[in-house]
C-alpha cells in the first residue's frame, strides 16, 4: 500500500506533542490545546509569480494551505474579499492610511466562509460521514452551505437569542438546527455529545486544526492586496480567534518565505465588555483566559466566554506588541452605524467593535496618526437585524 506523503504535520500549540497529518484529531490527547499546522519548508519563489494566474478565491494560496497537488477544495470562491480604502473614517479620525477589510464579501455572508471551507475540505477528502459544530451564527451558516457543497449531513447547535436572519439562513441550507438556552458554550457541549453519539466530525473552534488554515488567509490576502507591504497595526473582533491566530502565523510564514519584509502588525484583540476573557487575561499578564461568567452582548461573535485559543490569542498579541481591548455594546452599535454612513460598508456589530477601539486606541496614543490601519468587518450587517 501506497502511503500518502504530507508537506505539513500537526504540533501541539502548547506541549511538544505532533501528530500524523494523515488523520484528522481533534485536540492534543497530552494536554487538550489545539494543534496547530506546520510545513516542511514555505513555498517556493516560483509559487509567487503562478498567483498571477489563478482565480480570486483564498485557493489561489493553495502551497500555503493543507491541500495535496492532486486535491481540490470544497468551495464556493471564498476569499479575496475587498480591501477598502477609507479615506472619509481616515479624515474623522485623524489617520492617513486607513483601511478595512470587509468579510461580509464572502459566499455566506461572513469570514467564516473561510476556515469552513478548508474544514470540510480536510474533512470530506479523509472520509467522515457528517459535520457538527456549535455557533454563535456565522460558522452555522457556513459550515451548512459547504456541507451542502461537499454532499455531507450536518447539525448545528446555536443559543435561542442567536439573531433569526442567521438562523433563516442555516435552515436554507438544509442543516439541521437545534436551539439550546445560555450560550455557546452550551452548544459546544452539546455537539461534543452529538459527535459521539453519532459518528459526526465536529469543527468547533479549534478543536480541529484546519479552520486556522482557512482564515490564515485573510493575512495572505492582506499583504498581497497591499502590493506585498504589511500595515502597521490590525484590529480584529475576537471570540474563539482563529482568525487572529491564522493572520499571526501567516505573517510569520510570509516573512520566513521572504515574500515580506520587516516587522509584523501590531494584533489588537477587541472584544465586548459584557464579554472580554481574553482583555482580562492580557491586562492581568495572564498566559490563558478563564471564563467569563453570564456573558452578555449584542456583538453574537463576541459572546464566546471560553476560548479555547486563550492561551494562542494572548502569545500573538504579545510576540507582535498588541493588545486587547472591550468596548461597550453602545459604543459598538455607534461605530457600525459610522462605518455605513461615511464608507458605505454594511458593517456587523463586531465589525463596528474595531471602528470603536481603534478610536480609543487613537485618543490614548497607542496608534498614530502616520501609521498603516486595518479595521475588520467579519460579516454583513443585515445578517443581525430583526426588521
Amino acid at each position: 500500500m501506497t502511503r500518502t506523503t504530507y508537506s505539513w504535520s500537526l504540533h501541539c500549540s502548547s506541549c511538544s506533542a505532533t501528530a500524523d497529518a494523515a488523520g484528522l484529531p481533534t485536540v492534543c490527547p497530552d494536554c487538550g490545546a489545539p494543534w496547530l499546522v506546520r510545513y516542511r519548508e514555505p513555498p517556493a519563489p516560483a509559487a509567487k509569480a503562478r498567483l498571477a494566474g489563478r482565480p480570486w478565491s483564498m485557493w489561489r494560496y493553495r502551497e500555503w494551505l493543507p491541500l495535496l497537488e492532486s486535491e481540490e477544495p470544497v468551495t464556493l470562491g471564498e476569499g479575496f474579499t475587498p480591501l477598502l480604502a477609507a479615506p472619509r473614517l481616515g479624515e474623522a479620525l485623524g489617520l492617513s492610511d486607513l483601511w478595512i477589510k470587509d468579510e461580509s464579501k464572502n459566499p455566506t455572508g461572513s469570514f467564516k466562509a473561510r476556515g469552513l471551507s478548508a474544514a470540510v475540505t480536510r474533512a470530506k477528502l479523509a472520509g467522515v460521514p457528517g459535520f457538527t459544530v456549535p455557533t454563535a451564527g456565522n460558522a452555522g451558516v457556513a459550515l451548512s452551505a459547504y456541507g451542502r457543497r461537499a454532499g455531507l449531513p450536518v447539525r448545528v447547535f446555536a443559543p435561542r437569542t442567536t439573531p433569526p436572519r442567521i438562523l433563516d439562513q442555516i435552515r436554507v441550507f438544509g442543516a439541521d438546527l437545534e436551539l439550546l438556552d445560555g450560550h455557546i458554550g452550551d452548544c459546544g457541549r452539546a455537539a461534543r455529545a452529538h459527535a459521539a453519539a453519532a459518528g459526526a466530525f465536529d469543527v468547533s473552534t479549534l478543536r480541529e486544526p484546519y479552520r486556522i488554515e482557512g482564515k490564515k488567509t485573510l493575512g495572505l490576502e492582506i499583504a498581497e492586496q497591499l502590493g506585498w507591504k504589511l500595515p502597521d497595526v490590525i484590529l480584529y473582533p475576537t471570540g474563539g480567534g482563529t482568525g487572529l491566530i491564522g493572520m499571526w502565523l501567516a505573517f510569520d510564514e510570509l516573512r520566513q518565505a521572504g515574500w515580506v519584509t520587516g516587522e509584523p502588525p501590531r494584533l489588537y484583540s477587541v472584544q465586548s465588555t459584557g464579554c472580554a476573557p481574553v482583555v482580562r487575561a492580557f491586562e492581568a499578564g495572564a498566559d490563558r483566559t478563564e471564563p467569563w461568567e453570564d456573558p452578555q452582548t449584542i456583538a453574537s461573535g463576541l459572546r464566546v466566554p471560553a476560548p479555547l485559543g486563550g492561551p494562542v490569542i494572548l502569545r500573538a498579541l504579545k510576540e507582535t506588541g498588541g493588545a486587547a481591548l472591550a468596548v461597550s455594546d453602545d459604543a459598538l452599535a455607534a461605530a457600525e452605524r459610522r462605518m455605513a454612513q461615511l464608507e458605505g460598508v454594511d458593517a456587523c456589530p463586531e465589525g463596528g467593535a474595531t471602528l470603536a477601539a481603534l478610536e480609543t486606541l487613537l485618543a490614548e496614543g497607542r496608534v498614530r496618526p502616520d501609521e498603516s490601519v486595518v479595521l475588520f468587518n467579519t460579516g454583513a450587517g443585515w445578517l443581525y437585524r430583526r426588521n
